[in-house]
């Protein structure tokens, strides 16, 4: 994964689960890898690893059984509204470039009926 300079890495990484939730890789109940393997696959610090776990956790994204790991939430409606969280992400990222370009709404609708 590259990072972003002006965002801290905890939350590209918390935001890369997110995105993995949102799209299905990663299932209601599933168990996530440790902290260590967290660590090695985003190539980060081990303490940064525990800080990703421990802002998911505190946003119900997830929970930890102590001695087997740590487990995407099994809350449906908590599982479901991190699509919408994404979704909304993605479409502000989208208006701001487009507003960037020099697009208005009108311009924005008028583009995305085209993409059919």
């Amino acid at each position: 994964m590259d990072f972003k300079n002006n965002i801290p890495i905890y939350l590209q990484v918390i935001n890369d689960i997110k995105h993995k939730i949102s799209l299905g890789e990663l299932k209601l109940g599933e168990k996530l890898p440790s902290t260590r393997e967290l660590a090695v696959k985003y190539q980060i610090n081990p303490n940064t690893a525990v800080r990703v776990y421990s802002d998911m956790e505190g946003e119900g994204l997830c929970f930890t059984k102590r001695g087997l790991g740590t487990f995407v939430t099994e809350d449906k409606e908590k599982y479901l509204s991190v699509k919408n969280e994404m979704a909304e992400k993605y479409m502000e990222e989208f208006i701001y470039n487009m507003k960037g370009l020099g697009m208005d709404i009108d311009d924005m609708i008028n583009l995305l009926k085209c993409q059919k």
